[in-house]
């Protein structure tokens, strides 16, 4: 920068690049050398643009490409701003063979081709989802009004058309449709009835249209999720789904990467290191154990890991919801806390308190003077301090740094603290109406029949939890996660004995006070059964709760059945 020249990329410290953006606008620094990713977004009047070489390495394909035309244009646009320029130039060094090529778009209009044919299954699957399509021949209605068509009549041979004779058209048509359908049938997306025309939309497609992922990403989840999996083979779902597929593996890194591999506790296939999947796998796998990454770039290709991970773990929670297993829903709730905490699931919640480091957790300890027992999470520490500062300083004093101490204290202080009171409503015996019983509090005898709610066999009731949150609280504090998060929670009920999900539910941020209904059907075998109720952060590691609902089943009332059946999809919207 001494000598007026400034460098700018995505492996740069935010605040590096800002000061180079800053400099090049004012016009202190005269050349800036970028990445190809400076053509997109960023208003950088230039006079002299110049496009040093076309191609770029692409890890899909282990080659050379060049590159689109239109970022080219892109390159080239920064060039001579008329706000602030009267003329531009733009250069281009490229092989001579490729010359004229570039001259002829250059001087002559270029047009613009439709991508659509790429990803034609997944806007399928959202249109079938929405109603918007349900046969074959509206799909082919839904294919003419697209920008796709347009250019298919234009320019038949750039999209393999023979001519554009009705015949053809429709022929060429109706097997895109086809295809494409029948893509979706085999990703559990949709169904075709036996008319083999019309389709109907199935809980995988809505859950593929819901979170925008592709088919073959779900047709992943549909494929490889269990009743029961553990973390490792979760993560190893989780990296394989068809999103990260375009995540850039650039030139020798699969060189860098084996490197990687060597630092991390889970093993990856050793031959598929220039895979983006593996590269997806050790990245998440560096960003929990806080490993040193071999160069700037793969910082900014965990930021793009870690945008598309919880919208990919939320859809695989509702594949499980959908099957009913109860532990894999659970570990998906624990892999979104270790991504949104950069943390592994078995490391000490205490870990994410800054400044905290494995040497610091026998600091803190329960008792006078801190000579006690040792705390093991957050929660015993947030009880131990009991929102007294003072008692915090004096366990980390030692070795923490006031200002470090002041930090990890505002962290403490904000994490949210909950109440949780539950109730049951449903139809009782005799009963005309629905009316609320409350459920008895944790610790009550169970010895005693009145700390069992009696319930009937078979039959639809809703648990009513009240959440309170009692000290104050604001975004999510997620150091290691590239942007601004809400805190939220799921709250999944189950049965433990048969590993069976009852229900599950989202919440946003818990202010003062929120109430949350949650539908379930009671077993339809009579006698005692213990349903549980597990509050679980989507943000924080160790912040878990789980409360027990003991229930009595008796026989299926008659009347009350009766009305449970009449105000059923009521209860099902509510």
């Amino acid at each position: 920068m001494a000598f007026g020249i400034g460098m700018h990329h995505a492996g740069l410290h935010e605040r590096d690049r800002k000061t180079v953006e800053e400099l090049f606008v004012n016009c202190k620094i005269q050349v800036l050398i970028a990445t190809s990713t400076l053509a997109w977004g960023v208003n950088f009047p230039a006079h002299l643009v110049v496009v040093k070489g076309t191609e770029y390495y692409d890890g899909k394909s282990r080659r050379y490409v060049d590159y689109p035309i239109t970022d080219v244009l892109q390159m080239m646009g920064r060039a001579g701003r008329p706000q602030f320029d009267d003329q531009g130039k733009a250069v281009i060094l490229v092989h001579d063979i490729k010359k004229d090529f570039y001259k002829k778009f250059l001087y002559e209009p270029f047009p613009v081709e439709s991508s659509l044919l790429g990803v034609l299954s997944d806007h399928l699957n959202a249109e079938i989802a929405a109603g918007t399509i349900s046969s074959k021949q509206d799909a082919m209605d839904y294919i003419t009004w697209t920008y796709f068509f347009r250019r298919l009549m234009m320019n038949p041979s750039y999209y393999s058309l023979e001519d554009i004779s009705h015949e053809s058209i429709n022929r060429y048509l109706s097997n895109l449709v086809e295809r494409s359908l029948r893509d979706l049938e085999g990703s559990y997306c949709i169904e075709i009835k036996e008319d083999d025309q019309s389709t109907e939309p199935l809980t995988y497609g809505r859950i593929a249209s819901y979170y925008y992922l592709k088919h073959q990403t779900i047709r992943t989840f549909k494929e490889r999720l269990r009743a029961e999996l553990p973390i490792h083979e979760l993560l190893s779902v989780l990296t394989d789904a068809e999103e990260y597929a375009e995540l850039p593996v650039r030139h020798n890194e699969d060189q860098l990467n084996s490197q990687l591999a060597q630092q991390l506790p889970l093993q990856v296939n050793p031959h598929s290191y220039d895979s983006a999947h593996t590269k997806t796998h050790l990245l998440l796998q560096a960003h929990f154990g806080h490993a040193q990454l071999p160069c700037s770039d793969y910082t900014t290709d965990t930021k793009t890991v870690l945008d598309n991970a919880i919208r990919i773990c939320q859809a695989m929670l509702d594949v499980a919801a959908n099957e009913g297993w109860l532990v894999t829903a659970i570990s998906i709730c624990n892999l979104v806390q270790m991504i949104v905490q950069g943390r592994w699931l078995h490391d000490s919640s205490l870990l994410t308190l800054p400044h905290v480091e494995q040497q610091h957790l026998g600091l803190f300890r329960k008792g006078q003077g801190g000579l006690n027992e040792p705390i093991e999470g957050l929660p015993e520490l947030i009880a131990a301090c009991n929102g007294n500062e003072s008692v915090f300083s004096a366990m980390v004093a030692r070795q923490l740094h006031p200002s470090q101490t002041a930090q990890a204290w505002s962290f403490l202080s904000h994490l949210p603290v909950l109440e949780v009171e539950m109730s049951m409503k449903g139809w009782w015996e005799e009963s005309q109406e629905q009316t609320e019983r409350p459920i008895p509090a944790a610790g009550a005898n169970l010895r005693k029949e009145s700390s069992w709610l009696d319930v009937h066999a078979d039959q639809e009731y809703v648990l009513q939890v009240s959440l309170r949150r009692l000290n104050l609280g604001h975004k999510a504090q997620a150091p290691r996660f590239p942007k601004a998060k809400d805190e939220g929670w799921f709250l999944v009920l189950g049965e433990v004995d048969r590993r069976e999900l009852l229900a599950v539910k989202r919440l946003g941020y818990v202010r003062n006070h929120t109430a949350v209904s949650m539908a379930f059907y009671t077993p339809e075998r009579t006698g005692k059964c213990i349903y549980t109720l597990y509050l679980m952060s989507d943000s924080y590691l160790g912040l878990d709760q789980q409360y027990d609902v003991h229930l009595n089943v008796t026989p299926a009332s008659i009347a009350a059945q009766v009305n449970s059946e009449v105000s059923h999809s009521d209860l099902s919207l509510g």
